[in-house]
Order: C-alpha cells, then sequence, then structure tokens
C-alpha cells in the first residue's frame, strides 16, 4: 500500500507540473488520498495522523507574514508606497524599464532577506510590482521576478539553518560560500530579464523611449506625500526588527506605528488601514497550509527516501553533479529548503567520503534545494504566494510557469559552476 501511497503522490505533483488541474485542490487532495492509501488514521492518538500532518501547515510563518501585511497596508494607505515608487523606478529604469524595475524590485527583496533571514517579496513587490506593470510588464511575470528573491535571500544568505548546515558539513565558514550563491540566485533574475526582454521585443509591445520618458517623468512629477528620508525609515525599522531576531509580527506592528506617528495618522484609521493590507492573506494561507501539509504526507510515506536510494548506486561516477539532482529532487517533493535538510545533510556527508571537493559538494547542495523548493508552486512559504495579492490581476499558475525555466537556468548554472569549482 505504501508504494501504491507513493505512485499516487508521484501523479498529484504530475498534475501539479502540468498545471491542467485546479492546483491548491490538487495538492490537498492529492497528498489526503496517498496518506489514506499510505494507512495513516484521520485522527487519534496515533505518532503520525492526517490531522496532525494537516496542522504541520499551520507554519509560524503565517504571522510572520500578517505582520509584514499590517505593515504594508498602512504605508499603501499612507502614500509613503509612491514615494518609495519613484526612487525604485530611478534605479530600474537604468536596467531597461518595466524589467529592470522588476529585477530591482526582487533583488531588493532578496538582498533584505540574506542579511536578515526572512525574505518577503511583497515587501518590495508591492511597490516595485505596480510600477513594472505600467512600464509595460506582464502583471503575472512581474510576480515571478518578484518571487525570484527567496534564492537570493536564501543562497546569498547568513541565517537559513539548511544553509549553515551544509557549510557545518563540509567545513567552510561564510564568505566565498554566499558568494556563489548570491551568483547562481543572480542568474535566475538574469535569465527572466533576458526573457522578459525577449517577449517585449517580439510582442512588439516594447514601449518607446518617449513613452517610456513619459511614464517615468509621471512618477517624477507626482504629488508624494513626503521625502524619501520619512519613507525609508519605516523600513529602517522593520529590517533592523529583523536583523536583531524579534518576532516579524511585532516588529511589522511596531514599523506600522512608526509610519502612523511621521504620518500623523488617526489612530483608528490606521487600524483600519492595517488590518485592509492582511486581507491579503488569503490566498498565501491556503497555499501554505496546503502545499506544507503535502510536503508533510511526502516525506511521511517514504517517497524522499525512495529517490535517494535509487540514485545512490551510481554515487561515484559523478558525485557533485549527484548531490545536485538529489538537492534539486528533494526540494522539488519537499517544496522547502528546510524540510530538504533530512535528505541534503546525510546524502552531503557520504558525497564527501567520496573525495568530492567539498566546496563545490556543498554549493550543488545548496544550490539544488534553494531552487528547486520554487519550481512547483512557487514556493509555498513566504513566496510567490505572498505577491500574488499585492500586484493586482497577476495569476499563481501563470507567475509559476513563467517561473520554471529561468530556475533550470539557475539550476544548469548552478551545475557548471559546482563542477568548475570541483576541477579548479
Amino acid at each position: 500500500m505504501m508504494i501504491i501511497a507513493q505512485c499516487t503522490m508521484v501523479l498529484t505533483l504530475i498534475l501539479m507540473i502540468l498545471g491542467r488541474t485546479p492546483l491548491y485542490l490538487t495538492a490537498i487532495i492529492g497528498s489526503g488520498v496517498s496518506a489514506l492509501i499510505a494507512g495513516f488514521p484521520l485522527a487519534g492518538k496515533a505518532d503520525i495522523t492526517i490531522t496532525k500532518m494537516l496542522n504541520a501547515g499551520l507554519n509560524p510563518v503565517i504571522a510572520d507574514m500578517a505582520g509584514v501585511l499590517l505593515f504594508i497596508g498602512i504605508m499603501q494607505a499612507s502614500g509613503l508606497l509612491e514615494v518609495i515608487v519613484r526612487d525604485i523606478v530611478r534605479v530600474g529604469k537604468r536596467l531597461a524599464g518595466g524589467p529592470g524595475v522588476a529585477v530591482a524590485g526582487g533583488v531588493a527583496a532578496g538582498s533584505i532577506g540574506a542579511f536578515t533571514g526572512f525574505t518577503q517579496p511583497a515587501i518590495m513587490a508591492v511597490i516595485s510590482g505596480a510600477a513594472s506593470v505600467k512600464l509595460g510588464v506582464d502583471p503575472s511575470k512581474a510576480a515571478a521576478v518578484h518571487g525570484h528573491a527567496g534564492h537570493l535571500g536564501n543562497l546569498g544568505g547568513f541565517t537559513h539553518p539548511t544553509q549553515v548546515a551544509i557549510l557545518a558539513t563540509i567545513g567552510a565558514g561564510m564568505g566565498l560560500f554566499n558568494v556563489y550563491g548570491a551568483l547562481i540566485a543572480l542568474s535566475v533574475f538574469a535569465a527572466s530579464f533576458i526573457r522578459l526582454r525577449i517577449e517585449q521585443k517580439k510582442s512588439g509591445k516594447e514601449l518607446s523611449k518617449s513613452e517610456m520618458n513619459a511614464l517615468i517623468a509621471e512618477f517624477e512629477k507626482s504629488s508624494y506625500v513626503a521625502g524619501s528620508f520619512t519613507a525609508f525609515a519605516p523600513f529602517i525599522v522593520l529590517v533592523t526588527g529583523f536583523v536583531l531576531g524579534f518576532p516579524i509580527f511585532f516588529v511589522g506592528v511596531a514599523a506600522s506605528l512608526v509610519v502612523m506617528v511621521l504620518m500623523k495618522l488617526n489612530p483608528k484609521t490606521a487600524e483600519a488601514d492595517m488590518l485592509n493590507g492582511v486581507s491579503k492573506i488569503a490566498t498565501p494561507l491556503v497555499a501554505t497550509i496546503g502545499f506544507l501539509f503535502m510536503s508533510t504526507v511526502i516525506r511521511n510515506i517514504g517517497l524522499v527516501n525512495v529517490v535517494s536510494d535509487a540514485i545512490n548506486p551510481i554515487l561515484s561516477l559523478a558525485p557533485v553533479q549527484i548531490m545536485l539532482l538529489v538537492a534539486a529532487l528533494t526540494a522539488l517533493m519537499t517544496q522547502s529548503y528546510g524540510a530538504s535538510a533530512a535528505i541534503i545533510i546525510p546524502f552531503l556527508a557520504v558525497v564527501l567520503k567520496t573525495g568530492a571537493d567539498p566546496m563545490a559538494a556543498g554549493i550543488a547542495a545548496a544550490a539544488g534545494g534553494a531552487l528547486m523548493q520554487y519550481f512547483l508552486t512557487g514556493g509555498p512559504v513566504a513566496a510567490l504566494p505572498t505577491v500574488i495579492p499585492v500586484i493586482p490581476n497577476s495569476d499563481l499558475k501563470t507567475a509559476n510557469r513563467f517561473q520554471r525555466p529561468s530556475i533550470l537556468a539557475g539550476l544548469l548554472f548552478a551545475l557548471i559552476l559546482s563542477t568548475i569549482i570541483g576541477f579548479a
């Protein structure tokens, strides 16, 4: 029955990859059926039940998302986001209009996440997403590019538990490893940027230089409620709270209060604006619970171990490359860089015993996990599902479909880079 359950789960994943069925219902129903076939009870005192696996989807990040959306709500209503839009447009236009603005926003969010340990692309997407759409980028594709922020936050970051465990396993420290990771993440952004530029030229929808300048001039001459320092001050509070490790929910509330004081808002009005921001949590809430439930079921029916065991016999032929493949497949199925650690770390230890270069093997392990966790759905936690609500007219399935070729391009770059490091 366990084999049948695993086959059912594989079929579920295939349906989700094809995108011809409702994404969330497919994940939840397919996972539930797989768990029932495997013999897990619905509830009760057993160590593993379907109820307990479903409750695992009630991840603490949901509270984090709420705190961030409180902040986004009041920033939007106060008009401070318009000020930041102006500054983002100034940076992005130098990269080539709409695609440049989208990339600038995504890289900014990823950079915040790299240094704070909390990558929330919606923070910048609500700002630069609308600007990039006005400059000619399809809303779903703008969301897709912003969703790449998680790659940079993880691979270039300093705090993700799996990344730290990988460094400990290979006996390396922070520094060059993070540089390699950031380069891999930026290759994903680069792939999406190039594809957007090619699509614009082929479709004939590329804005002329005069049209682009007119739109940018519109941003520049708009009446803004405050200066750049006032607009960025709440963000400084937000990032400082992240760095100091305070609970994200309370940091979001604190940053919101800073907005209220700076803009001299009525407290009741401010509260209403904050709650309006939280109203956007519906889609990411369902996505987080459904996808993490699926991830838990996949682990408990042993599907990840089956893949690992199948690949192990050919490990000695190309250890670094197999490490990348195992990490990628594990992350694809668990949809979590963190959950992948249970397979990635032990397998990395095995790879190192073959004499593989530690840095090359570590980069392969990190890249495979951090990139492919987003391939199937855009990421179940604090990723694409949180961006969709803040970019009007964007669609998660369409955005994720656009992300996939770029993620694979990043994986190819990781393969080439880790191979070069291994031979160096």
